[in-house]
């Protein structure tokens, strides 16, 4: 087991279902690693120490053939090791992103196919470029909002 930060590790980060499914090997390069690490360090860490929880990282790095069999793009941070789709156990997904917005420096926050409680999840990014702190919900029906709801 590779341990990325102190409670992440590479294997989790690079799990995917679908990557199994199809045979595609999604392993990341040094450069991706790095950028993983910067992640954890400087995103799930604090989380994790804030709400003393574990959390569940539902995709974190996607290797562009991973991507495009999702109907995701290449272009895609998680494709960078820059992006990581989670929960934490027991939270609602909008109280950590609204936690997330006040209290950590990130890139991009989406509340992603949040219907209430702990539905869905949420999508962050961070990179070591100038951070834009872009917040978004999305839904299905609606796509792409900017803000988190009742903001």
């Amino acid at each position: 087991m590779t341990m990325l930060s102190t409670n992440f590790t590479q294997e989790e980060m690079t799990k995917s279902q679908t990557a199994e499914r199809m045979g595609i090997v999604n392993m990341p390069d040094i450069n991706q690693i790095v950028c993983m690490k910067k992640l954890l360090i400087n995103v799930l860490e604090p989380i994790r120490e804030h709400y003393a929880k574990p959390i569940v990282p539902s995709s974190g790095f996607r290797c562009p053939e991973l991507c495009e069999a999702i109907g995701s793009k290449a272009t895609s941070q998680h494709c960078k090791g820059e992006a990581v789709d989670f929960d934490v156990m027991g939270v609602p997904n909008l109280e950590v992103a609204e936690w997330i917005m006040t209290n950590i420096e990130f890139d991009q926050l989406i509340l992603e196919c949040w219907t209430g409680g702990n539905s869905g999840w949420i999508h962050v990014s961070y990179t070591d470029h100038p951070n834009r702190k872009e917040v978004m919900t999305y839904d299905k029906f609606n796509g792409y909002k900017m803000g988190l709801p009742n903001w």
